[in-house]
């Protein structure tokens, strides 16, 4: 292998490593194999696949100066997800209205959606974080586990091109756009979110209608979900179902985080 295209090589002096060192950074390229082999596809430049999975905390607190993190990564890879889920969401579809459109869309790229893309390929197994980050959980977080899958399909952008893109995407959302056709979603926000709820505070998520919005043919749901008698989220949606799915989609990211905030730490 050449020096741009050996992982070890990269990995060590990216971080500032001396040879005497590579033994773990050859035990982690082993373990990026097996990344590679859930996402189906092997990278040519393996320096793309490393940087989608450095945090911006483990970039901040490293003594090697200059080392990218994976924000710009994801920053890409949103763009790259909205295109290719609007591109399948209008040959699905080709009677909806905008509007409709949108709101599958936002349901298929949400943050707790790609989170649990994220937690079939494991992902937060191979991120590098602070260990601050790690304390407080940061590995299994919804928004780093997202954004981590974002900055991932970048850099399979980046080495492969849009086909090898899309074709990783179609792998992870297969079930999801099934689902979407067939009508039948099985991502139970409310269920998930009652569950943890009553597991942190003993007491259920409450629904609240807020408004109906819009013509009879088109009408649109506002819905509150209060949690431990605070207002976590809202929702929107063509039915009051829908609306509620959503509020407690949103309400699940942030109870997660505030648990992962609040859990004791481990004793040593």
């Amino acid at each position: 292998m050449t020096k741009s295209t050996d992982s070890s090589y990269y990995f060590n002096n990216m971080l500032g490593n001396n040879q005497k060192s590579t033994q773990p950074h050859l035990n982690r390229a082993r373990l990026l194999a097996q990344l590679e082999d859930a996402i189906g596809y092997r990278f040519r430049d393996r320096r793309l696949l490393f940087e989608s999975l450095i945090h911006s905390s483990y970039a901040a607190v490293s003594r090697r100066r200059g080392i990218p993190d994976n924000q710009r990564l994801g920053f890409f890879g949103d763009s790259v997800l909205g295109f290719v889920v609007s591109s399948w969401l209008l040959e699905l579809y080709p009677e909806s209205s905008e509007g409709e459109l949108s709101r599958r869309k936002a349901s298929l790229v949400d943050t707790a959606t790609l989170a649990g893309l994220a937690e079939q390929l494991q992902l937060g197994r191979f991120l590098l974080l602070s260990r601050g980050e790690e304390k407080t959980g940061g590995r299994w977080k919804k928004t780093v586990l997202a954004a981590a899958f974002e900055a991932l399909l970048a850099a399979v952008f980046l080495d492969g091109g849009g086909s090898s893109a899309e074709l990783f995407l179609k792998r992870m959302y297969g079930p999801l756009l099934d689902s979407e056709m067939s009508g039948d979603d099985p991502r139970d926000y409310k269920t998930k979110l009652q569950e943890l709820a009553h597991s942190l505070s003993g007491k259920l998520p409450v629904y609240f209608l807020d408004k109906i919005t819009g013509p009879d043919h088109n009408l649109c749901f506002t819905v509150t979900v209060m949690a431990d008698d605070e207002c976590f989220a809202r929702g929107t949606g063509k039915t009051r179902r829908e609306a509620e799915q959503r509020a407690a989609r949103d309400a699940l990211v942030l109870m997660e985080e505030l648990a992962a905030k609040t859990k004791p730490a481990a004793q040593p």
